[in-house]
């Protein structure tokens, strides 16, 4: 019988302590609303990728680490086949400079998506309305494994071949 509870009790704490890292992990989330959020207003600017991933609205938007705003749009343009992607950068954050490059990034064991900022060397820095012409697009894993299996399957084709003798 003392088995039987030290059991049950060994199963509760397992419980507890998995819904307590659940709820850890969902607070550590880009974009939500348990987290930081950036409360000062700032200037718009944006950025056109071949692949955004799955990066939402209220994503943050970061540089070397620190949350300078966040996304706060991302639409198709059907001219071009982009997406282009709207965020707000903070007024405290005004000199990054217009030659800065925009990344899709993930953040996390969850994946979720941020968009990274890194710095460029130019004298004249972003300003409202600008645009980030510099972008590297989201990885997508399922292209990365294909390629990866692609590669494998042409080595081991290559490997069969007849070898003159």
């Amino acid at each position: 019988m003392k088995n039987a509870r030290s059991l049950e009790w060994v199963t509760g704490m397992f419980v507890v302590l998995g819904f307590l890292a659940l709820l850890f992990l969902t607070t550590q989330l880009p974009g939500s609303r348990l987290g930081v959020s950036s409360g000062s207003a700032g200037y718009t600017v944006t950025a056109r990728f071949e692949n955004v991933g799955d990066l939402r609205p209220g994503a943050p938007v970061s540089m070397a680490g620190v949350r300078v705003g966040q996304v706060t749009n991302v639409t198709f343009d059907s001219k071009d086949y982009k997406a282009v992607v709207t965020m707000s950068i903070d007024k405290q954050y005004n000199r990054i400079p217009e030659d800065s490059w925009a990344n899709v990034e993930t953040a996390g064991l969850l994946g979720a998506k941020y968009l990274g900022i890194d710095a460029g060397g130019s004298e004249t820095y972003l300003a409202a309305g600008g645009q980030i012409e510099n972008t590297q697009s989201a990885m997508v894993l399922e292209k990365l494994v294909n390629r990866l299996f692609s590669a494998f399957a042409d080595r081991g084709s290559d490997s069969k071949e007849e070898k003159p003798k």
